[in-house]
C-alpha cells in the first residue's frame, strides 16, 4: 500500500517510484537488505553516520509502503528483523541500473576534471 500522501501527489508512475525511494538512506537500507534479513542495529552499523531518529523514520516509510517487511519476534529480549517484501525486490534492478548509471558519470567527471587541469 503507497502511503496517503503519495496517492494525492504522484502524477505517473515513475514520480510514485521516486516519491518511494527518495531519502537520504532508503535506496542503501534497501540495497542492504536485499543481501539478507538485518536487525536495526545491522543496519544502522552498515549505514555509518545515521541517527536513530533518521533510520527508524525511514524504516517505517519503507514498511508503510510495502517495500519492507518487519518481523517482531516477541520475545523477552525484543528482536525485530527488517526484509525485503516482494514488491521491494522490484526495486534490485533499478538500484543495479543506477549503479551502472553512477560508475559511467563518476568516469566522466574524472575524465573531465584531467582534461580541465
Amino acid at each position: 500500500m503507497v502511503t496517503k500522501a503519495l496517492k494525492t501527489t504522484a502524477s505517473c508512475p515513475v514520480e510514485t517510484t521516486l516519491k518511494v525511494l527518495s531519502g537520504r538512506w532508503k535506496v542503501l537500507i534497501i540495497q542492504f537488505l536485499l543481501e539478507r534479513p538485518r536487525r536495526f542495529g545491522e543496519l544502522s552499523r552498515c549505514l555509518g553516520p545515521v541517527s536513530a531518529r533518521s533510520l527508524t523514520k525511514q524504516l517505517r516509510e519503507l514498511e508503510e509502503d510495502g517495500i519492507i517487511i518487519r518481523k517482531d519476534f516477541e520475545q523477552i529480549s525484543p528482536k525485530v528483523e527488517y526484509s525485503v517484501s516482494e514488491l521491494g525486490k522490484m526495486a534490485e534492478p533499478i538500484l543495479h541500473a543506477m549503479a551502472v548509471l553512477g560508475e559511467a558519470l563518476e568516469s566522466r567527471m574524472e575524465k573531465s576534471s584531467r582534461t580541465s587541469k
